[in-house]
């Protein structure tokens, strides 16, 4: 590949422009920077790091479109689409060159391989290899080599998960899917249709031609492929958008205020993610469902009205369809009463799990079960009334049409007015219609499943929508002043309360100072040093680290400056592996120095035997379903956690109060020498 091909590092922001515009991404104008990833941020993209690892590079490049890489001492390589074999690069001259996949995977390995490459082509040849099988051969050695080793840094470009939900619908691919959906399930329905206008006519006629039959069994056939379509086409859609969703309304569960969400309570918390899961299953099978009924419907309509005895079917059959909508909606309703009974008790029985041992040492006995018994005789009630309305709905709906449709039809086929053709097809739409029905009936309740589910869900949708701010200009990360922070009439209160707590609060920590901020209980210490970090947006006044403001900086570039470990009830570890837990602020999968550099952190701060002790070491599973630890074991964790986020300000609430003498004395020892500055949030 010549040289032409690769964008210098003074175009990155030329280069991440094309790519966004040639995916149809929308963007915003940005200041110009050499850091793509920091450009395609400030134009309101994601740009993802993506590892391209020894052994998995080829996976990596045929899902990296558009995005990325950059290869030391030459550039970047625009790849703008990408498929199973080949990759399309975007060149500086805006021509599309085209690529294979390995030849690319060989460009990336190349100076990582360049020490191994002779040994590996000197092995194909004493085996006897040529051609094509050499150079496969060669690739798989040189992949196994270089297995699990960084060759080169790459980045995808996304619309972020707050954005326009139909735009990640479109660039996902689903909108033309859900179009081949809609037009396989349309063909089968027509052939359906002529299939039953083929037999039927020869039956009614007393005849069964050859000519009919052999029609008849083709069209069947036909609908074979027709049929495997349309399920693939539905399974691949509804995947997709399940992933969108879920991507989405974690990035708003990430984004919602978290004084609202304590006040909660983890019972409702707990609400919101099992609807989660149901709005996704019942929104996507049911809407499906519902877009196929309405073309079964009209479909089925339009051939009840070219049948025998339209006069009367067809006005039957849209009173029915209305009849049975009232009992659908009437479904709805009920199954909304019953959902918020059963969200109600799961509240209440997580919040007595939550606080079970408080309530055996300060509740009376008597009083435990207090209530209870009300909730489930009136969540028992509800269920019958939703099973009854249910039984109703699915009974009546298309037996009832087809007793209605029989009545309608029997004049017409008694009396012998009508031809063949119109009575094949005033049955045609009467078993056409039944089958609408039942679809639009399961529809319609799924679908008022996912309305309430929408209910629980929608706070966490919307607030993807507010994502934080991501900075007006693109600075350099690592630059540094006097002050590392100042803070100026600072005021603070929380939603509900008329008294601030915070009220023109000023100070200046200047780089490389060791602050400790002590006050009584209740003070205002925790809020202070939740605004400074960025948890929290005061009121009014000034905040600047290294003389930016966060809206100049952004949240994102905020908190990477100033790094918090909060109080003991507000952090957390996660169900995951120790390193993890370590390394949340940093990219992921970790490198090797990462990984060396948290086992040296964790032994500075008194954790090496807690690492000896653990069976997988930085692997371990801790959290709930893991290794247990101890108050103190989980506060240096959250201290190691914010040392390893390499912020310019270190800031730790109520870090050391569950720790013993010696441990404090680590403690102390590590965050004086690793944080460049720091404070102290304790008692006095």
């Amino acid at each position: 590949m010549t040289h032409a091909q690769f964008w210098p590092e003074s175009q990155a922001a030329e280069m991440v422009t094309h790519l966004a515009q040639g995916a149809g991404q929308p963007v915003e104008t940005a200041p110009a920077s050499h850091d793509p990833a920091l450009y395609a941020q400030a134009m309101g993209l994601e740009a993802e790091s993506v590892r391209l690892n020894g052994g998995e590079i080829d996976a990596a490049l045929r899902t990296l479109a558009p995005g990325f890489i950059h290869i030391a001492g030459r550039g970047y390589l625009a790849v703008a689409k990408s498929s199973r074999t080949r990759l399309k690069l975007l060149a500086p001259d805006l021509t599309l060159v085209s690529m294979t996949v390995p030849a690319a995977a060989r460009l990336v390995r190349s100076e990582a391989s360049s020490s191994i490459q002779s040994q590996v082509e000197q092995l194909a040849d004493r085996c006897g290899l040529s051609g094509r099988a050499r150079e496969r051969a060669i690739d798989s050695l040189l992949d196994e080599r270089l297995r699990g080793r960084l060759l080169a840094p790459a980045w995808q470009l996304r619309i972020p998960p707050g954005r326009a939900f139909v735009q990640q619908l479109k660039d996902a691919g689903l909108l033309r899917r859900a179009a081949i959906f809609v037009g396989s399930h349309i063909l089968e329905n027509i052939a359906l249709l002529i299939a039953w206008l083929a037999i039927g006519q020869g039956a009614l006629s007393g005849r069964i031609d050859f000519g009919w039959l052999t029609a008849w069994a083709c069209l069947l056939i036909t609908m074979i492929p027709l049929r495997a379509l349309t399920t693939w086409s539905q399974g691949m859609l509804a995947i997709g958008a399940g992933g969108l969703l879920k991507q989405r309304l974690l990035a708003g569960a990430l984004t919602l205020d978290p004084d609202l969400m304590r006040k909660e309570g983890a019972g409702e918390l707990l609400g919101r993610v099992n609807e989660g899961e149901q709005l996704e299953s019942l929104a996507l099978s049911g809407g499906l469902a519902s877009l196929l009924s309405i073309f079964d419907l009209v479909i089925a309509a339009l051939v009840i009205s070219r049948g025998a005895s339209a006069a009367l079917q067809l006005p039957a059959f849209l009173i029915w369809v209305a009849f049975c909508g009232s009992l659908a909606a009437r479904y709805i309703m009920r199954r909304r009463a019953w959902a918020k009974a059963r969200l109600k008790m799961t509240h209440h029985l997580v919040e007595n799990m939550t606080g079970h041992r408080t309530r055996l040492a300060q509740q009376p006995v008597a009083t435990w079960h207090a209530g209870e018994d009300e909730e489930l005789s009136q969540y028992l009630r509800l269920s019958e009334g939703l099973d009854r309305a249910g039984a109703r709905l699915t009974a009546l709906a298309g037996r009832g049409w087809m007793l209605i449709s029989i009545l309608a039809i029997a004049p017409e086929f008694l009396a012998s007015r009508s031809n063949t053709t119109t009575l094949a097809l005033a049955l045609g739409g009467m078993l056409l219609g039944q089958q609408a029905l039942r679809r639009t009936i399961a529809g319609l309740a799924q679908l008022g499943g996912a309305w309430i589910a929408w209910d629980q869900v929608k706070p966490m949708f919307e607030a993807a929508a507010h994502q934080p701010a991501r900075g007006s200009a693109i600075l350099d990360a690592n630059s540094t002043s006097e002050n590392a922070l100042e803070a100026y009439q600072l005021t603070y209160r929380y939603p509900g309360q008329s008294e601030p707590v915070l009220k023109q609060c000023s100070l200046v920590i200047r780089t490389g100072d060791s602050f400790l901020l002590e006050g009584s209980s209740g003070g205002g210490k925790s809020t202070l040093a939740a605004v400074l970090a960025g948890l929290r947006a005061p009121q009014s006044g000034l905040l600047l680290s290294s003389g930016l403001d966060p809206h100049t900086l952004g949240v994102a570039g905020w908190r990477k400056r100033i790094a918090v470990a909060p109080q003991y009830h507000e952090n957390h570890i996660l169900a995951a592996p120790l390193v993890f837990n370590l390394l949340l602020g940093r990219n992921w999968p970790p490198t090797e120095a990462d990984r060396n550099e948290a086992v040296e952190v964790c032994r500075e701060l008194g954790l090496g035997p807690l690492l000896e002790r653990m069976p997988g070491g930085l692997e371990q599973m801790v959290g709930e379903t893991g290794w247990q630890l101890s108050q103190g074991e989980r506060s240096r964790i959250y201290i190691a956690r914010a040392l390893l986020q390499q912020a310019s300000v270190v800031m730790l609430d109520e870090s050391f109060a569950a720790l013993d003498p010696e441990n404090l004395r680590l403690c102390l020892e590590c965050v004086l020498k690793r944080a460049p500055t720091l404070v102290v949030v304790a008692h006095p």
